[in-house]
């Protein structure tokens, strides 16, 4: 990605000399490398930059064209992204309409939209709003995309941890256990929205009231997430202290093996 980046960053000057600071293809490559600037961790930077180079875009390209519809998603993720969980899902909501009328109810766009606009309505606090929106969204997911779709996958996976976070632990760890070997089969067991299933489902199956479960689950994961992640990763704190914490809940119930990986 930094390389591209760099890349696009050299190569932008001559784009605009060239082609034109209006050519779609000048207007693709800024707006890649903003999203580039977002993936590196610079959301609210990422954020900003689309919002400059929206009105351009509009100008140019007229509102409707893709390419605007889409660098107006991009803006909303990032804001999103950056915080602002309540505007992104507004400025979604409102996007949602554009998209539906030029691209259709179908489109990857359109269907993307709709899986950002629950993700950001639970992260705002509309958590019954967000399960229902996904709920919704999972039946023309496995319809125009199949079941083994990425976006498939993740829509799964936000109504499994919206579930447990409505107060169903014991669903939220039952759909999470059916969805996991779906997940290893299609992304691998490497991936991270893989290991972040398996965490969600030790986590909720705890929070079901299997401590000794939980403790087993987080013993098994640790391992596997030093290997992928690295030692010095954030998240393997996180996974450490979860261990402890359902050790410590499940007491006389769970017995540390001989080969305890923390």
């Amino acid at each position: 990605m930094a390389g591209a980046a760099a890349a696009v960053i050299e190569l932008l000057p001559h784009m605009e000399q060239v082609l034109g600071e209006d050519h779609p293809d000048t207007l693709t490559a800024r707006s890649n490398l903003v999203r580039w600037r977002g993936m590196a961790g610079d959301a609210a930077g990422a954020a900003t930059a689309f919002t400059e180079l929206l009105p351009h875009m509009k100008q140019v390209l007229g509102q409707d064209h893709p390419l605007t519809l889409t660098a107006r998603h991009s803006l909303a993720f990032w804001r999103g992204e950056a915080g602002d969980s309540a505007g992104a899902a507004a400025a979604v909501v409102e996007l949602l309409r554009d998209l539906v009328r030029v691209l259709g109810p179908d489109h990857p766009l359109t269907l993307t939209a709709r899986s950002n606009l629950a993700r950001w309505q639970g992260e705002a606090g509309n958590v019954a709003e967000a399960a229902a929106a996904f709920v919704e969204l999972l039946s023309d997911l496995v319809r125009v995309l199949g079941q083994d779709h990425p976006l498939t996958l993740t829509a799964r996976r936000s109504l499994a941890s919206a579930r447990g976070q409505l107060g169903d632990a014991t669903g939220a760890a039952a759909a999470f256990a059916e969805l996991l070997p779906c997940m290893e089969r299609v992304q691998g067991e490497d991936h991270p929205d893989t290991l972040a299933a398996r965490y969600n489902l030790a986590r909720w199956r705890g929070e079901a009231g299997d401590a000794a479960g939980a403790a087993a689950a987080f013993t098994k994961l640790l391992p596997h997430m030093k290997r992928v992640l690295g030692q010095d990763h954030p998240d393997i704190l996180i996974v450490r202290n979860n261990l402890a914490f359902w050790r410590r809940t499940a007491g006389g119930e769970f017995r540390t093996s001989s080969n305890d990986p923390s």
